[in-house]
C-alpha cells in the first residue's frame, strides 16, 4: 500500500522521455511512497493500486515543484534608494563605482548577526515557497570576508533546516571588491582562494563556487584561480557571465565543467558552443534584465541551435532583481526573451535541476524522484506563463507531504 495517490489530475511530468508537450499525461495519477514517486501514469492504469490517502484533484494540473536555481536571498538591509536613483538615470555601473550597489549591501550584511540574516531572509523565502518553489539555491557574496561569508552560508543552512524547502548553498566568493581591499586586489583573491573555499568545503556549507566575471567585477584570470581552488576542494563551479560585456567567461566556465553560466546577454556563438560541449546550463534571469532596463537579450536562438538547456530563475537580490514571484519569471521569460511556455516551465523544473546538479533527484515527475510537486488550478500548463504573476499553486507538496 502506498502512502498517497493523487488521482483525477493532469500531469505535466516535464520528463523528456514522455512524448508530447510538457511531457503531459492527461487524466493521470501519481503514486507516492516514503517521500518519493513510485508510479506516474494514466489514472486507468493505476486504478487497482491502494494508498493510505487517495486524493481526487478534480482535473487540476500537477507539475514538478518549481526550482529557483539562482538567488541571493540572504542579505542585510535593502536598496530601495538605488531603485530611485536608477529611475533618475543612474546606471548599474554608476551606482557600483560610487560605492553603492553590492557594497552597500555588504556593509549591512556584515553588521547583521546570523540570526538577523535568517529573520530577514525567511519572509522572502516563504514568499517564493508560496509561489510554488520547492528547491532554492542561495548564494553568499555580500560578506566579502571569511567570517561574513560563512555567516551567510550558515544562515542559508538554517533556513533549509527550518522550512519545508530544499536549500542548495553556493559560495559566491568573488562578487565585488570590498573597500578594505581596493588597493590590494590580489590579496582579496588570495583570501577567497586560500581561506574562503577551504573553510566552506571543510564545514560542508557550500556545494558550488560562483564568481562575477565582469569589468566591474573580476577578470577571467582571477576567476580561473578561484575555479582551480574549487576543483581542488571538490566543489562544482558556476559563473555570472556576459551580463554587461563579453569577457569570455562562459567559455572559461566550460573549461571547468561548470554547472551553469548565468545572465549571458552578451554571450556569442563561441561561448554557447563551449557550453554545449561541456554539458552546461544557461540560466536566464529576466528579472534583472527588466529591472536594469536592458535591451540586449540573451542569445536564445543560439542556445536552442546548440542544444544548451535554458533554466529560468528569479535572481532575487536587493539591488538588480528584487523579485519574489517565480511565475512572474515564467511570464517574463516568454515576453522578454521569447521562450515558449513549455521552455519557460522546463527552465524552472528539469533544466533548473540540472543547473544545480540535482537532475537525478528533482525536476521531473518520474519514478524514483523526490515527490516535490505543485497542484495548479489551471486548464492547461501554459497558463503558468500566460498569467502575469499568477498566484501560487493550490497545493505544494515536498517529499510527499503538503507543505
Amino acid at each position: 500500500m502506498w502512502d498517497r495517490l493523487l488521482t483525477n489530475c493532469n500531469v505535466a511530468t516535464m520528463d523528456p522521455a514522455v512524448p508530447g508537450p510538457f511531457g503531459a499525461i492527461e487524466d493521470g495519477a501519481v503514486g507516492i511512497q516514503d517521500g518519493r514517486i513510485v508510479r506516474v501514469g494514466r489514472r486507468i492504469d493505476l486504478a487497482g493500486y491502494r494508498a493510505g490517502r487517495i486524493e481526487n484533484l478534480g482535473g487540476a494540473w500537477v507539475t514538478p515543484g518549481l526550482i529557483d536555481c539562482h538567488t541571493h536571498l540572504v542579505f542585510g538591509g535593502d536598496r530601495a534608494r538605488e531603485f530611485e536613483q536608477r529611475l533618475d538615470g543612474a546606471t548599474y555601473e554608476d551606482i557600483a563605482r560610487a560605492g553603492g550597489g553590492i557594497l552597500s549591501t555588504v556593509k549591512a550584511t556584515r553588521l547583521a548577526s546570523e540570526e538577523e540574516l535568517v529573520d530577514q531572509a525567511r519572509p522572502r523565502l516563504q514568499t517564493l515557497m508560496r509561489g510554488g518553489v520547492t528547491t532554492v539555491e542561495i548564494k553568499s557574496g555580500y560578506g566579502l570576508d571569511v567570517a561574513s561569508e560563512m555567516k551567510m552560508l550558515e544562515a542559508a543552512k538554517r533556513l533549509g533546516e527550518t522550512e519545508a524547502v530544499r536549500v542548495v548553498p553556493t559560495l559566491l566568493a568573488l562578487h565585488a571588491l570590498p573597500p578594505e581591499h581596493r588597493a590590494s586586489r590580489e590579496e582579496f583573491v588570495r583570501l577567497a582562494v586560500d581561506e574562503m573555499i577551504p573553510e566552506a568545503a571543510e564545514r560542508g556549507l557550500a556545494t558550488a563556487v560562483d564568481a562575477f566575471c565582469e569589468g566591474i567585477g573580476f577578470t577571467p584570470d582571477e576567476v580561473r584561480a578561484l575555479f582551480e581552488a574549487a576543483d581542488e576542494h571538490g566543489l562544482r563551479v558556476k559563473l555570472h557571465a556576459e551580463q554587461l560585456s563579453n569577457l569570455q567567461g562562459a567559455a572559461l566556465a566550460a573549461e571547468f565543467g561548470a554547472l551553469s553560466a548565468d545572465h549571458l546577454e552578451h554571450a556569442d556563438e563561441a561561448a554557447v558552443a563551449a557550453m554545449a560541449a561541456a554539458g552546461m546550463v544557461a540560466v536566464l534571469l529576466p528579472g534583472a534584465f527588466y529591472a536594469l532596463k536592458e535591451t540586449r537579450r540573451p542569445p536564445v536562438e543560439l542556445l536552442r541551435r546548440h542544444g544548451v538547456p535554458m533554466a529560468v530563475a528569479t535572481d532575487c537580490n536587493p539591488g538588480t532583481s528584487p523579485v519574489l514571484s517565480p511565475t512572474l519569471m515564467l511570464s517574463m521569460a516568454c515576453t522578454l526573451f521569447g521562450l515558449t511556455p513549455e521552455e519557460a516551465l522546463a527552465g524552472m523544473t528539469v533544466h533548473a535541476a540540472k543547473a544545480l546538479g540535482l537532475e537525478r533527484e528533482v525536476g521531473t515527475i518520474a519514478t524514483g524522484k523526490a515527490a516535490d510537486l505543485c497542484v495548479w488550478g489551471v486548464n492547461r500548463p501554459a497558463e503558468l506563463a500566460y498569467w502575469i504573476g499568477l498566484p501560487g499553486p493550490e497545493k505544494r507538496i515536498v517529499a510527499g507531504e503538503d507543505a
